[in-house]
Parts: C-alpha cells; sequence; structure tokens
C-alpha cells in the first residue's frame, strides 16, 4: 500500500512507501556536497523568489536521491545501505537549509501559493531533520538500517542440513491457506521474531525523530506528523476519532461474525481472553485484512463464483507449461527454475497490464514504455529486496515505477490496482511545481487507487474472465458484500492504531521498557486482537510491520478508507449510474475519468477540503458512504449475531519467555 509523497519521501529517508500500499518518491531535496547547504540564499530574494528557488533546487536533486532509494530497496547490500543513508543525510540537511532560510520571511508579503509552498515545506515532513550534523548522519543510517533489517528478515528452525529457513512472503502464504493451527502460529511467531534485534535502534531512531521535530518547533514528531492536514493537530487528533466512531459498530458486527466461525472451526482456540480474535489465524500477519478467511467467513457456498485466486494461479500454471512445451530435450533444474520465473513474471506483468487497462477505459493515459521496463514485478531470485508493494516518482518527469513482489492471488491483484493509483496521481500532478507534488492530503494518495478497486464490482471481474457468472440473488450479494468487508471493513482499526502507538512513543506517554505492551493494549482496544501466548518486552511486535521501521506515517491509510467511498460514490454520479452504491462499476466511462483526472491534477496546490468538495460536492470527511455501500452486509450480520455476545474485553496478555527459534539476518 503506498505512494511516496514527494516532500514525504525525504523525510522517510530510505523507506519506501507503499502508499497499501503503501508506495516511493522521496522528499525532495537538492543534493549537496557535505550534507550541508552551501549555497547562501540570494541577497534581497523575495518569499516568491526563494520558493521558485527551491523548486528548481528539488526538481534538480530528485532523481539522485530516488535512484538511490530505489537501489537501497531492490538491491539489498550494506553498500546500497550506505549510498542511500548518505544521499537522504544530504537531502535532510538541504531540507533543514530551506526552513530555516523561510523563517525570514514570516509576516512578509506573499503570494498565497508560495505561503502554502512555505507550510508544505515544514510540514510534510515525516523524518525531521536534527540540525546537529552528526545527529542527522546517525538518523539517516538508522534509518536506512532498519528497512534493511526489514527486508532482509529470515526465520530458521532446526540446525545444520535440516535447517528451514523462510522470509516474510513463505510465511504469508501458511497463513494465507494453512489451517493448521500450531503451523500458522509457528509462521506468525516466527515473522514477528524478526524484529526483535531493532528494538535498540528503533528506540534511538526515535529519539533522534523527536529531536529534529523540536529543532523544528513542534513538541514532537507525533505532533509535527499531525500538522500536515490544514487544521491543528489537536483538531485532527478528534477528526479521526471521530469518523472511527461513525464505522466502529459495523466493524463490531465483522468481528463478532469472524469470531463464531474461528470457534466453529478451532474450538476453544478460536478465540482468546475477553473474547478477542486470535492473532495469528485472520490470514494476514498483522490482522489488518481477512480476505484469506475466505473458506472460513463465506456467508454462503456456491453463491457467485469469487475465486480470483484460483484463476491467476491456472493463469500462472498455463505460461509455465506453455514455456515447458517449447522447450526442447530434458530441461535441467535449471531449466524448469527459469521456466517458473518467466511465468511468475509473465502473470505478473498481465496482471498490472489488466489494472492499467481500468485507467485507461476511463480516458487516462497508458503507462510509458520505461515503467514497463524498470519496475520490480516479481521477486529476483539472485538477491535481497523489500517486497512490500510500493509506488515511484523517480524524476517528476515520466519515470515512474512499482515495486512489488506479485504473486497470482486476489490480494496482488487488487494492490496492483491500488498502487497504479499512487503512479497516475504522479503523472497527473507532474506539471505542477515540485513541493506541490503530492497528495491533497496523504490519505488522498491511498485513497485513489481503492476507489478504483470498490469499482471492481463482480460483474466487472466476470467481464474480464476472472470469476464465472454472476448470481442476481441476495445470498451472492452478501457474498460479493462480505469479500469486500473482509478487505476494507477489517482494516479500519488497524489503520488507527499504528499511529496510535508511534504518537505515545513520540509523546513519552509510552516508554521504551513498555513498547510490547503498549503495541499488544492498542491491538486489543481497537481491532479485538491478541496474541495466543505471551508477548513479553523482549520482543518488538511493532517492527514485523514495514512501516515502523519504514518511518512511514500510517493513518493516512485509515482516512483513505473514508474518502475512497466518498471518492467512488462522486464518480459513480459522475457517470449516471442510479442504483445502489455497491453495485457501481466506472470502469469506460470517460465523464467519471474526467473528474477523477481533474482532482489529481489538483496535488496539493490548494486546501484539501476545497479539493474534496470539487470531487463530492463537500468539504469533509465522512464515511456516511461506507454505511450506506456496506447497508446489506450489516443488517445480515445483525441477524447472524443475534444470541452472540458481541464485543471484547481489552485483557492484557501476560508476559512469558521468548521462543527458542532463531532470526537469521542474511
Amino acid at each position: 500500500m503506498k505512494p511516496r509523497h514527494l516532500l514525504l519521501a525525504l523525510a522517510v529517508s530510505a523507506a519506501v512507501l507503499t502508499f497499501a500500499g503503501c508506495k516511493k518518491a522521496p522528499e525532495s531535496a537538492a543534493p549537496t556536497p557535505g550534507g550541508v547547504a552551501t549555497t547562501p540564499p540570494p541577497e534581497g530574494e523575495t518569499a516568491d523568489q526563494f520558493i521558485a528557488r527551491v523548486n528548481n533546487e528539488i526538481r534538480a536533486g530528485y532523481p539522485e536521491l530516488t535512484s538511490a532509494q530505489w537501489l537501497s530497496s531492490t538491491y539489498i547490500t550494506d553498500d546500497s545501505e550506505l549510498v542511500a543513508a548518505k544521499a537522504n543525510e544530504r537531502n535532510l540537511a538541504q531540507l533543514r537549509g530551506w526552513i530555516e532560510q523561510s523563517k525570514k520571511f514570516e509576516g512578509q508579503p506573499m503570494s498565497p501559493d508560495t505561503a502554502r509552498a512555505i507550510m508544505l515545506l515544514k510540514t510534510q515532513v515525516s523524518m525531521p531533520p536534527p540540525k546537529d550534523p552528526k545527529q542527522l548522519a546517525e538518523l539517516t543510517k538508522l534509518a536506512s538500517k532498519l528497512e534493511g533489517m526489514y527486508g532482509k528478515g529470515t526465520y530458521c528452525k532446526g540446525a545444520g542440513p535440516q535447517q528451514q529457513c523462510r522470509q516474510l512472503g513463505e510465511l504469508e502464504d501458511v497463513l494465507r491457506t494453512n489451517r493448521d493451527y500450531d503451523a500458522q502460529l509457528d509462521a506468525w511467531q516466527g515473522w514477528h521474531s524478526t524484529a526483535q534485534p531493532m528494538r535498540k535502534d528503533y528506540t534511538r531512531f526515535a529519539e533522534l525523530l523527536n529531536v529534529g521535530a523540536r529543532d523544528m518547533g513542534y513538541a514532537d514528531t507525533g505532533e509535527l506528523w499531525r500538522s500536515g492536514y490544514d487544521m491543528t493537530p489537536a483538531q485532527f487528533a478528534a477528526e479521526t476519532d471521530r469518523l472511527w466512531a461513525q464505522v466502529k459498530p459495523l466493524y463490531e458486527q465483522l468481528h463478532c461474525y469472524a469470531r463464531t466461525q474461528l470457534t466453529a472451526k478451532y474450538g476453544d482456540r478460536g478465540a482468546v481472553a475477553g473474547g478477542m480474535l486470535p492473532a495469528h489465524l485472520m490470514g494476514n500477519m498483522w490482522q489488518q485484512d481477512w480476505s484469506n478467511l475466505w473458506d472460513m467467513l463465506q456467508p454462503y457456498a456456491n453463491a457467485g463464483d469469487l475465486d480470483v485466486t484460483a484463476k491467476l494461479q491456472d493463469i500462472q500454471r498455463q505460461q509455465y507449461n506453455l514455456a515447458l512445451a517449447k522447450h526442447t530435450g530434458n530441461p535441467t533444474a535449471s531449466d524448469l527454475a527459469d521456466m517458473q520465473v518467466a511465468a511468475n513474471l509473465a502473470t505478473a506483468k498481465a496482471m498490472t497490464e489488466r489494472a492499467q487497462d481500468f485507467y485507461t477505459s476511463m480516458g487516462l493515459p497508458k503507462l510509458p514504455a520505461s515503467y514497463w521496463e524498470k519496475t520490480q514485478f516479481i521477486k529476483p531470485r539472485d538477491r535481497e529486496v523489500v517486497c512490500h508493494a510500493n509506488a515511484w516518482d523517480m524524476n517528476m518527469a515520466g519515470d515512474v515505477r512499482t515495486k512489488m513482489c506479485i504473486k497470482p492471488n486476489e490480494e496482488d491483484f487488487t494492490t496492483i490496482y491500488h498502487e497504479l493509483g499512487h503512479v497516475y496521481y504522479y503523472m497527473a500532478y507532474n506539471k505542477l511545481p515540485p513541493i506541490f507534488q503530492t497528495g491533497a492530503h496523504d490519505g488522498f494518495h491511498e485513497a485513489i487507487g481503492d476507489t478504483i478497486v470498490l469499482a471492481m464490482t463482480p460483474d466487472y471481474m466476470q467481464s474480464i474472465g476472472l470469476v464465472g457468472e454472476q448470481q442476481q440473488s441476495d445470498q451472492a450479494l452478501i457474498n460479493a458484500q462480505m469479500r469486500m468487508a473482509l478487505a476494507k471493513v477489517a482494516f479500519l482499526p488497524f489503520g488507527l492504531m499504528i499511529d496510535r502507538w508511534r504518537w505515545g512513543v513520540f509523546d513519552g506517554t509510552i516508554k521504551p521498557e513498555n513498547y510490547n505492551q503498549a503495541w499488544w493494549d492498542l491491538k486489543a482496544k481497537y481491532q479485538g486482537v491478541a496474541p495466543a501466548t505471551a508477548r513479553g518486552e523482549e520482543f518488538f511486535d511493532a517492527g514485523a510491520k514495514y512501516h515502523v521501521p519504514g518511518n512511514t506515517p500510517y493513518t493516512r491509510y485509515f482516512l483513505s478508507h473514508i474518502l475512497q467511498f466518498q471518492f467512488y460514490k462522486a464518480l459513480c454520479d459522475a457517470a449516471g449510474y442510479k442504483g445502489p452504491l455497491y453495485a457501481c462499476s466506472f470502469y469506460g466511462n470517460k465523464a467519471a475519468g474526467a473528474k477523477f483526472e481533474a482532482m489529481l491534477a489538483r496535488g496539493a496546490s490548494q486546501p484539501w477540503p476545497q479539493t474534496l468538495k470539487e470531487m463530492t460536492g463537500s468539504d469533509k470527511m465522512d464515511a456516511t458512504p461506507v454505511l450506506e455501500y456496506f447497508a446489506p452486509l450489516q443488517d445480515w450480520l445483525k441477524k447472524q449475531n443475534e444470541g452472540q455476545t458481541c464485543g471484547w474485553s481489552t485483557t492484557p496478555v501476560a508476559s512469558a519467555p521468548a521462543s527458542a527459534a532463531t532470526t537469521k539476518r542474511g
């Protein structure tokens, strides 16, 4: 999940935004020798001239920074980490110089665009640079190191020739498809064990982030992050609470239904003390998406064919068999491996081409040829990479890419549509001055691709040959709604809790000695999820989620899950659609595409409420379209849950010794 936002990318350092997703475009700042701004501002420079100069310097230095970050994410070595760290150090130093120079214009006359640009320069930074050069160098080095540790994380069991080592993708496959309780627990614990070595480095990293934030005039980094939404930090926190209150009842009904089904499958082990859901049984390493539990949570068997994964895997097998048929002689093991890689790549590209087709059907342009040449579609066999999905704007001039390790399953298929949303945002706002080349706010960037995902209705999926003929029945409707809710509704509380944890870390209410307890307390409070076994302070489970070591603010994803339904409803209206919201697809509708692209082209050039009003008719974020979309499912869930005691109590899980499994860093 993620985009990289211009100024945001610089601050995230080597981290890759998945704007999903996710996604990465470094926060821009021109590189300067020695990591400091060496060129003093011209004498008599006005505020408007200052911003014009900064925009020129950003555009000039941007490609060097993105290239270093791309290398560090797609070819993880000590050398690439060092190159990325030094590039980020130079650019953060330059950013620090610009922020200092901007202070002299306070109270002076300037154009509205310049005033907005200076505000964005100060607030759209997720990794605030300390003034002290040594602290800045340490911060950027830690940022690259933490992301590298995540990318190289490997869980090993056994010893000698019998040792089995697995990385995230293989461990995720266990949670996705294996219904053995203990196998899932082992995979979940294994991945979380890889984050333990990060704890000390992250503690220091958070300290240095706060130094940078205080040097910029903020109380802490959390306050800085909450300042980039055209409202005060306190107003922003209250706004997210308001939106959560709107959707919480729907989530609680879904939680109650899921617990009943898990208990039917696993007996008493299907729920944890207090009625919470066991973390390792949710089909996803972080419990943020429950789509992989379709085999257990499907309301009605054989009511509408929605098995996209089976079809995608069949396409991959066809690609492999085609390569095998063309081979002459007896293929060696190496030949077979090459054929499998070729089949994987062909399938991944075909999935991406299908996603591109949705955007072009609405009148948006095709992706440039360079996208297909430079994108990382699958996991390479010869090196370590960060598989977390990202979208990248490399030069603000058309070199756009995505980075994924695509597998033929429904989750990755929809993630591609999500990531291309970032790419199309990049291409639409590339005509703006660099400082405005980002989303209206970061939640907008995340919502773009997911707006398209909402329009991937069962009828659309049938039209592209990925599901069978759809039944027009109440049962088929509930199945389709459940399928979407397992991804969209299940995510909502997770979208809040990560930054609630970091805000506490940054403001000191969560101490390093309580990192893990606070993490699970928040997961219990918001998600109603708990570990099946004790997780003491010898663990660092927050680090097992990319966005924490990658330093990517996360509330954007919660906001996106509200905004995407508002955008979706607006585009359905623009397309002239009449009918229930959940059945709308604007595939092929040029009027909807024109409205969509007009919003994308605005970037951050005006306050987000104005952009939102132009798109939806309202200047407020509102979850009402979420509830309208899922109204049939919510009514159904209430009936299914009759007689159940829904909700959960947040009983803390006691500390216990760590497991004896090993973590391999190479």
